[in-house]
């Protein structure tokens, strides 16, 4: 598994378009973020901030990077090849999925790390942690589901939109809007419950009991995710 992440992270480092869509790119949009906290803090609160980070490193970092690479290592027979050798199915997507995951929660500590030097510290970070590793899991379950869709690299600026664009959505309501109104339905909603766990986690002012149950909406949405992936994923190129 490591000699393939250590491969797979080479070549991220090589792909200058992989580098700049889906690591640079969230990384400037949350430095706007951060450098315009008082009117984003005005419109939701510093919690909307952490979460509108956390998917935006979630959504266009790791999800759409985890697409694209899996759609890319079927379509040259990557994945079909190392299946050939002693490597088992998870020990391989373990390998090409580790060095994304990591940097992705670099960029996030780094981030939010920057966010609380600017504006204070988040009231609990056990909490905030949580909600970061949780978001961090059911992403790459959605994206191993999507990837079982994707027939090239290409099409995954098509597939992946959806959950990108609608998880960041999400977030922004839940996180603008809270949820004193229509409670089920953003908790139910995929990135909902975890935003509200990260709003919880900076702002403060809820039980840290009542704000562990959130976690369970997310996990659910994992186990969804592996579900489907385990029925739509491919390791050779769709005929």
């Amino acid at each position: 598994m490591l000699s393939i992440a250590l491969s797979e992270l080479i070549q991220i480092f090589r792909n200058r378009l992989v580098l700049v869509t889906s690591f640079i790119m969230p990384v400037a949009v949350c430095a706007v973020f951060i450098r315009q906290h008082e009117v984003f803090a005005a419109v939701g609160s510093l919690g909307y901030i952490a979460a509108v980070v956390v998917f935006t490193v979630g959504a266009f970092g790791l999800y759409t990077t985890t697409v694209t690479t899996l759609a890319s290592r079927r379509q040259n027979l990557f994945l079909k090849r190392l299946r050939s050798t002693a490597a088992s199915d998870t020990g391989i997507l373990s390998g090409l999925l580790l060095p994304v995951t990591v940097i992705s929660l670099v960029q996030v500590a780094v981030i939010l790390a920057v966010l609380g030097t600017v504006t204070g510290e988040p009231a609990s970070i056990v909490l905030l942690a949580a909600a970061v590793l949780s978001t961090v899991i059911m992403m790459l379950g959605l994206g191993l589901a999507t990837a079982g869709l994707t027939n090239s690299p290409e099409h995954a600026q098509v597939t992946t939109l959806p959950v990108s664009i609608g998880t960041i959505a999400v977030a922004s309501w839940v996180g603008i809007s809270g949820t004193e109104e229509l409670t089920l339905l953003k908790r139910l909603l995929p990135g909902g419950s975890a935003t509200e766990l990260v709003v919880n986690a900076w702002n403060g002012g809820v039980a840290v009991t009542d704000s562990l149950m959130l976690l369970a909406p997310t996990l659910s949405w994992v186990v969804v995710a592996v579900a489907l992936a385990s029925r739509l994923f491919r390791w050779e190129p769709r005929r």
